[in-house]
């Protein structure tokens, strides 16, 4: 798997999290992580983030970790994306 599909998948995901959990943008959900915008659009952009800032995104969107990676993979293999 390349990179760039990699973090598209990270990316539309998180985003797509965010508006199902009722976030409808950046500036609501950087205020509940303690963040700037631009610090949380830097995470959705698809920037590399340490395990522990994934932890609090999945306990703010009240999910598991295994759910969040679970949901990773389903994401890929909709898109066929082959390693």
């Amino acid at each position: 798997m390349k990179k760039n599909q990699i973090t598209w998948i990270k990316t539309h995901y998180l985003k797509k999290l965010r508006i199902e959990k009722d976030y409808s943008n950046n500036e609501h959900i950087a205020f509940e992580f303690s963040m700037s915008r631009s610090a949380y659009w830097y995470l959705e952009s698809g920037k590399n983030f340490e395990i522990k800032t994934l932890i609090k995104i999945c306990k703010l969107f009240r999910i598991t970790l295994f759910e969040f990676l679970s949901q990773l993979i389903c994401e890929k293999k909709k898109k066929r994306w082959i390693y």
